[in-house]
């Protein structure tokens, strides 16, 4: 069984923001934790954590529904958790983090939030019988 167009354009992207993400905690995120102080160095370690989990969730989601369309699982094997961490918003009006970390959270947001409509959409989907 072939997967969906759709989901192999959203898995590059996703891949993508992951190692765009990888790319900015390795290179970026530790000095400007040091330049935040003690309080905006806990706010960056909150928002990362939050980022990362999004982009965890979205990851495997999209594997399993990867590995769901080849037949290797079923199609109700994997779904999101929706935990307070993935929904968090709180970062958006934060404007004492750096400018390249919010860009990127709101990035991953943007994505669990997209992924969440799609399962939505597959689940009801599959609850009409279609």
């Amino acid at each position: 069984m072939a997967q969906p167009t759709f989901l192999c354009g959203t898995f590059d992207e996703a891949l993508d923001l992951v190692a765009e993400a990888r790319d900015y905690l390795v290179r970026v995120e530790r000095a400007e934790r040091r330049r935040a102080g003690l309080v905006g160095s806990l706010k960056i370690s909150k928002v990362t954590m939050a980022m990362t989990s999004r982009l965890t969730e979205v990851m495997a989601w999209l594997m399993a529904r990867r590995a769901a369309a080849e037949g290797e699982i079923g199609t109700g094997e994997y779904l999101l958790s929706e935990t307070d961490v993935s929904l968090d918003q709180s970062f958006l009006d934060d404007e004492a983090l750096p400018s390249g970390l919010r860009r990127l959270v709101d990035r991953s947001f943007e994505l669990y939030v997209r992924i969440a409509r799609l399962e939505a959409q597959m689940l009801a989907r599959r609850s009409q019988g279609a």
